[in-house]
């Protein structure tokens, strides 16, 4: 990713990803001692379009409120790097890690 900024403010992350037609979503997956443990993930409408012709394995993500995303953003202490263009170009980061 180039041309990059990261994101800490809920009303920037929300902007920008509502800017590209996204929606928050948690998937539950195990950890190294198989408790069940919180991912954030970002959905995309040119994603989810694509995905529906292929068939794959539930991947276990479900859409949730921004409310419970954002909340769970802070509890993990991440923040969103993202690219400057119109793309979903995304990661998530700590927020001691900013750029």
């Amino acid at each position: 990713m180039h041309d990059t900024h990261t994101l800490i403010r809920h009303r920037d992350i929300q902007t920008w990803v509502s800017e590209r037609r996204g929606i928050p979503a948690i998937a539950r997956v195990r950890n190294n001692f198989g408790d069940l443990r919180a991912r954030l993930c970002l959905s995309f409408e040119r994603q989810r379009r694509s995905n529906e012709n292929r068939a794959k394995a539930d991947d276990g993500m479900s859409p949730v409120s921004w409310t419970a995303w954002l909340a769970e953003l802070d509890r993990q202490n991440l923040a969103l790097k993202v690219s400057g263009s119109d793309k979903p170009e995304f990661e998530f980061v700590a927020r001691h890690q900013r750029s």
